[in-house]
């Protein structure tokens, strides 16, 4: 298989975290990919007419985007216990957690993208807002630390963790663990799995 991918991207991460979780690292060809809003990637928009990361080409040829479907995937052909349950309340509980850490990482990207324009072009409105939504949701994942504790591993733990994860990248300064330690001690437990540390974000293309 091959993957377009980036050290910068958090759903990059994610996959990639699914992968190593089910033993198919190695069976994943990574290759480096720039994909901006306003310079569309040919190769990637040959495959993927949304032009993001990740995007997958099976062994067969075909793509899958995004990371929710491209992580289902992997789940479904890779060894070990599953990351997304079957049926029921168990894969309900799954699914709201990967929502919670996915919908943290995009308002985290919008945050990213009103950070680079021009400071006086940037939304007084839209960077309270988003200040607002980090506090709300870190304190919401505060709150599910202890269920994440109990409950096993699984793809809302991954989104959880890359949510935290991409964070301490990109928003050290606002340091969501402060005041919040049941998700720093969750979170320290979920950086010794075996994805988590070969997956580290670096700024570079």
């Amino acid at each position: 298989m091959k993957l377009f991918w980036s050290s910068r991207s958090p759903f990059v991460r994610k996959v990639m975290i699914v992968a190593y979780e089910k033993g198919l690292v190695d069976r994943i060809e990574r290759v480096r990919t720039v994909v901006a809003p306003t310079k569309p990637n040919a190769d990637v928009m040959a495959l993927n007419p949304l032009n993001k990361l990740p995007t997958l080409i099976r062994d067969d040829g075909t793509p899958l985007y995004d990371s929710r479907v491209i992580a289902e995937y992997l789940d479904d052909i890779g060894s070990g216990p599953r990351l997304f349950p079957a049926s029921g309340a168990d894969r309900m509980e799954a699914l709201r957690r990967q929502a919670l850490g996915d919908g943290t990482l995009d308002f985290l990207l919008v945050g990213l993208s009103e950070r680079a324009r021009p400071a006086e072009q940037q939304s007084s409105d839209l960077k309270a807002a988003l200040a607002l939504k980090f506090t709300t949701a870190f304190d919401a994942l505060e709150r599910e630390a202890a269920g994440l504790e109990a409950s096993p591993f699984g793809i809302g733990h991954v989104a959880i963790g890359c949510a935290c994860g991409y964070a301490d990248f990109r928003y050290a300064a606002d340091d969501w663990r402060k005041g919040r330690p049941a998700l720093a001690r969750w979170h320290e437990s979920f950086a010794k799995r075996p994805g988590y540390e070969p997956t580290t974000h670096a700024d570079v293309y």
